[in-house]
């Protein structure tokens, strides 16, 4: 039935979530499984709050801490995917608009079904904008599964 999984990741606890949900189906249909993670510095920026020296609320990340915050959220899903017995036939950190970006994706390589977190570490213009979850439901030409 899922021959090609993507899944959109962006280190949220959510995302995880959306990560094992799609090795459950993997596992239940022999599918492959994509990551994709779009980062964006607004994101990045409260995702490495936690991280020891890095103020957040004051100094948005360059380039480079962009890169590297993207590399460790890819290697965390690799990570959560690994646990659950699964192998990622390709993780891709692509920059622009997340949904554009996942449902490209998705696109490409022939993919049956696109899971994302429910709610991630969007902004407050999620709201007015709508989710990203909300626009890849609308974009996709394939299923769709939202999780929390």
């Amino acid at each position: 039935m899922f021959s090609k999984i993507v899944v959109g990741v962006d280190g949220s606890e959510i995302s995880d979530n959306a990560v094992r949900m799609a090795c459950d189906l993997a596992g239940k249909y022999d599918s492959a499984l994509y990551l994709v993670h779009t980062p964006q510095p607004h994101t990045v920026a409260f995702a490495m709050g936690a991280v020891a020296g890095y103020h957040a609320v004051t100094t948005m990340p360059d380039h480079a801490e962009v890169v590297a915050a993207a590399q460790e959220i890819v290697k965390r899903a690799t990570s959560v995917a690994e646990t659950c017995g699964c192998s990622i036939a390709d993780a891709r950190t692509d920059q622009g608009d997340p949904a554009e970006r996942i449902v490209s994706c998705a696109d490409e390589v022939g993919a049956d079904l696109i899971v994302t977190g429910r709610r991630g570490l969007g902004t407050i213009g999620s709201l007015v904008q709508g989710s990203t979850s909300q626009q890849i439901n609308h974009l996709a030409k394939c299923a769709t599964l939202s999780v929390t």
